[in-house]
């Protein structure tokens, strides 16, 4: 098997241009809006503004049919379309605030969601990187099978509920490093999140001790991670 056609190698290709397109697009949304004269502006053909996630969803579709229909031998064309792949993740999930609001909301506080997305798909392809495997599927089939089905499924149900929970990192990164979903399902939920919304009755001591913790560990940790977003990605400071 040649290298070009390891997985790890495709999944690096895809990394890439996930990486380095929302590094990009990130540049270039910021030129424009600091209206630097010498850097094209916004794609408006007849008035109409093309958003990146409309060549981003272009560019999946054209990276992700080409990987499947290409034969098995054309190495090139299989990291091609996973650098394609990646190119337009970047694009699609810079604007997941506006296709989840249906509505431009890329500089306000609701656009900082789709700065999350990225971060978290280059944080979830990072780990597969360097060997994570979803759920430990690596394995599964074979003697005592029936045992790893049932750690799986369990280690499932922990992640479901560290989401319910509203600890979105720790639930979805739970599903690729062991032990973090049980974490977040023992913790105390989020104030807001369904878990807390079904759980803890208003005045109960478990929501008091949410929100104190709310207040004094996780507000300072959402302030600073906003910091580094922005400085990388711009200031989300417009009204929605």
């Amino acid at each position: 098997m040649s290298t070009l056609d390891l997985p790890q190698t495709r999944l690096q290709f895809f990394f890439l241009g996930l990486v380095l397109t929302f590094v990009f697009i990130r540049i270039s949304v910021r030129l424009i809006r600091a209206k630097v004269r010498w850097w094209p502006g916004n794609i408006t053909p007849g008035g109409t503004h093309i958003h990146h996630v409309v060549p981003g969803s272009v560019f999946m579709l054209l990276g992700g049919v080409t990987g499947l229909a290409v034969p098995d031998d054309q190495h090139g064309l299989r990291v091609a379309a996973a650098a394609l792949l990646g190119v337009g993740a970047a694009l699609v999930l810079d604007e997941f605030a506006l296709i989840l609001h249906l509505r431009d909301v890329y500089w306000t506080k609701d656009g900082r969601l789709s700065v999350d997305a990225v971060f978290l798909a280059v944080g979830m392809t990072g780990l597969l990187l360097l060997g994570a495997r979803p759920l430990g599927y690596e394995g599964f089939f074979g003697e005592g099978m029936l045992l790893r089905v049932l750690a799986v499924l369990v280690n499932l149900g922990f992640a479901i509920v560290a989401l319910l929970k509203g600890k979105v990192w720790t639930g979805l990164l739970g599903l690729l490093v062991l032990g973090l979903p049980q974490i977040g399902a023992v913790r105390l939920a989020r104030p807001g999140s369904p878990w807390a919304r079904w759980r803890y009755p208003e005045g109960s001591r478990k929501l008091r001790r949410a929100y104190r913790r709310e207040a004094r560990i996780r507000q300072p940790l959402i302030r600073a991670k906003i910091r580094v977003q922005e400085f990388i990605s711009g200031r989300h400071d417009l009204e929605g």
